[in-house]
C-alpha cells in the first residue's frame, strides 16, 4: 500500500440540504444556527419535509478530505455506513472524489446509513438536524493499521468522542500514526462536545495530539474560561501546532514559539455549512505540502471563503487556483 498524506477518521454522513426561511423553522421547532442530534422518527419527518433537497455525502472530516483530495492529495477515510442506499452512495461518492474508503458498507446492521438534514436560510446560517445512527458506531475494529499507519498526517472529529469505542479508535489510530512516522490532529467540533467529554479531550491533546484546531467557543470551553488568551496559552503548553479560528476575525496559529495571523474578510455567506471543514483542508493541505505556519493559515481562510460563496459543504472552483491568484504557491 502506497502511503498517504492525509487520513481522517469521522462520522459518514450524508448530507440533505434544502433552503428553508425562518417561518419555515419556527413551525418545524428547529433552532436556527446549530447543530442538533435528532431522533430516527424525527429525522424521517424532517426529510419529509424538505422540498427541492440535494444529497451529497458529507461529514465534517470526510469534507475535510474531499477538499483535500480535489487539491490533489492523496487521501483515506475511516468511517462507518451500512450496505443500504444510502451506505452505497456514500461509498461510490466518496471513490468518485478521490478519496479511498477502506471500510466496505456493513451488511445486515440494525442501524441505517447516518444523514443529516441542513436547513440553509437566506443569511447563510445553517441549521443542522442530524441522525447519527451507524457512523457513530466506529470503534477500533474499524481502524486499518495498514491505514492509520501509512499516513503523514491524521486528523481526527471530535464529534466521535460522544461514545467510549470512538475514543478507543482514536487512541489505536494516532498510535499506528506516530508509530509510522506521521502527525496526528483533532477538530474539536463543537462546544457542547467538549463540554460533554473535557477531561478525555485534555488527555488526549496533552498525549496523543501534534495539532488541534478549533474556535474561540470551543477553546474557552475546553479550558473553562473566557480569557481566550489564557486558554490558548494552556493549548499551547500542551500541543505543539494550536489553530484558533475567530468567525470573522484573523484565524490565530501557534507552533512552538512561532505565532501566525491570517487576516479574514467579512463577507455575507450564501451558505456557511462546511466553513471549518474546508479551513481544515486548506491548512492541512499546507502543512503537508511543507508551507510556513502563516501560508497555510491563508491556505485555510481561502478554502473557508470559497465554500461560504455557494450552497454546500464541498468546493466548487479550483481552490489551487485560487491559492495561486493569492500568490501562495
Amino acid at each position: 500500500m502506497s502511503r498517504y498524506q492525509v487520513v481522517g477518521i469521522g462520522n459518514a454522513i450524508v448530507d440533505v440540504l434544502a433552503q428553508a426561511d425562518d417561518v419555515f423553522l419556527d413551525l418545524m421547532g428547529i433552532e436556527k444556527g446549530i447543530m442538533q442530534l435528532v431522533e430516527r422518527e424525527r429525522a424521517e419527518t424532517l426529510y419529509a419535509a424538505m422540498k427541492n433537497h440535494s444529497e451529497v455525502p458529507g461529514g465534517s472530516v470526510a469534507n475535510s478530505l474531499a477538499g483535500l483530495g480535489a487539491l490533489g492529495l492523496k487521501t483515506a477515510f475511516i468511517g462507518r455506513v451500512r450496505d443500504d442506499a444510502l451506505g452505497r452512495f456514500y461509498e461510490k461518492a466518496l471513490a468518485k472524489d478521490g478519496t479511498d474508503f477502506p471500510n466496505a458498507p456493513v451488511a445486515g446492521a440494525d442501524l441505517p446509513t447516518s444523514r443529516s438534514m441542513i436547513f440553509v436560510s437566506p443569511d447563510g446560517e445553517r441549521s443542522m438536524n442530524t441522525y447519527l445512527g451507524i457512523s457513530s458506531e466506529v470503534g477500533p475494529e474499524d481502524v486499518s493499521e495498514a491505514v492509520a499507519g501509512q499516513t503523514d498526517w491524521l486528523f481526527l472529529e471530535g464529534y466521535l468522542f460522544d461514545k467510549d469505542k470512538g475514543k478507543q479508535a482514536f487512541l489505536k489510530a494516532a498510535n499506528a500514526c506516530h508509530a509510522g512516522g506521521g502527525k496526528a490532529g483533532i477538530a474539536l467540533s463543537d462546544p457542547f462536545c467538549v463540554d460533554r467529554h473535557r477531561d478525555d479531550f485534555i488527555r488526549l491533546i496533552n498525549e496523543q495530539m501534534d495539532f488541534v484546531i478549533g474556535n474561540v467557543h470551543e477553546w474557552t470551553s475546553l479550558y473553562q474560561t473566557d480569557d481566550l488568551d489564557a486558554a490558548l496559552a494552556k493549548a499551547r503548553a500542551a500541543c505543539e501546532t494550536v489553530v484558533c479560528t475567530r468567525s470573522g476575525e484573523s484565524v490565530l496559529v501557534f507552533h512552538g514559539d512561532e505565532r501566525a495571523e491570517a487576516p479574514v474578510s467579512r463577507v455575507t455567506p450564501v451558505d456557511a455549512t462546511g466553513a471549518g471543514d474546508q479551513f481544515a483542508a486548506g491548512f492541512l493541505y499546507g502543512m503537508a505540502t511543507g508551507q510556513s505556519l502563516e501560508r497555510a493559515a491563508k491556505m485555510g481562510v481561502i478554502a473557508a471563503r470559497e465554500v461560504i460563496g455557494h450552497v454546500g459543504a464541498r468546493p466548487q472552483s479550483d481552490v489551487k487556483a485560487l491559492f495561486r491568484s493569492a500568490g501562495l504557491i
